[in-house]
């Protein structure tokens, strides 16, 4: 399995700076934020299965323009798998008509262009060797993380979130685990904005870390723009012995 980050900030504003999303091989997303952009065409229309941790902007910025650039390119529908919330928030909010056409209902050469399919917490969903399993995610609006697994090693993605027990639960027994990417958005210095937010911190994020029982190598990702190297001092302060490393666009990881 090769994971490519396509977009892990937590806002946009600069040539490294695109938020959230990972395309995995060449067919699956995780997320569509405004990373995917950057994707030529071709490479776009072979993208597949689409799966959403929640519907807030940032990961979801960039698929309904791929939907519409990449409909008349396939001959299958692009799959797009969130629960079912979310899925409902982008129904009503998103492909409606009004901020842009329900490729859900628009046919091209007798199939929609695009498909919702609903999915479960603790859901794993197959391809072949491959797998993509939702994990719990505490955020602002209903959300998951994702486990990827390539059958040999995986990569667990919080997604957005807060402190989250049932996150760490969730991956006890794992035993091939490989990777963590975990999110960060702010310092400590906004602790309460992150609290609010329900995002993590550096002092947040060391509680967290705590709960890892496994050996993992651990990627901080969605800072926000401006605040990079001040959060990342202060991870490394609190947490350095962990040996964080800061995500950025076009990390490969392959396992």
């Amino acid at each position: 399995m090769k994971v490519r980050v396509l977009g892990c900030s937590g806002g946009i504003g600069g040539r490294h700076l695109r938020t959230t999303s990972l395309l995995v091989d060449h067919d699956i997303l995780i997320d569509a934020g405004t990373g995917v952009a950057d994707l030529p065409l071709a490479e776009l229309a072979m993208i597949d299965h689409v799966f959403l941790t929640h519907s807030h902007l940032d990961h979801i910025a960039s698929l309904p323009l791929m939907i519409d650039s990449v409909a008349d390119l396939r001959e299958t529908p692009v799959t797009v798998h969130a629960t079912e919330a979310t899925l409902e928030a982008l129904r009503k909010h998103i492909f409606n008509w009004a901020i842009w056409p329900d490729f859900s209902q628009i046919s091209i050469r007798d199939r929609p262009a695009m498909r919702y399919a609903p999915l479960r917490l603790g859901q794993r969903i197959p391809f072949g060797e491959r797998s993509v399993m939702a994990l719990p995610a505490v955020h602002t609006v209903p959300a998951v993380g994702y486990l990827l697994d390539s059958g040999s090693a995986s990569l667990a993605f919080t997604g957005d979130t807060t402190s989250n027990d049932a996150f760490w639960s969730a991956l006890d027994g794992i035993a091939n685990l490989r990777y963590l990417v975990i999110e960060t958005a702010f310092s400590d210095r906004e602790k309460s904005l992150a609290e609010l937010s329900r995002h993590l911190c550096p002092s947040l994020l060391r509680s967290e870390l705590e709960k890892l029982k496994q050996e993992a190598k651990i990627f901080i990702s969605h800072l926000k723009p401006g605040q990079v190297e001040r959060i990342m001092d202060e991870i490394i302060e609190c947490a350095g012995e962990l040996k964080p490393e800061l995500l950025q666009v076009n990390h490969v990881f392959e396992f």
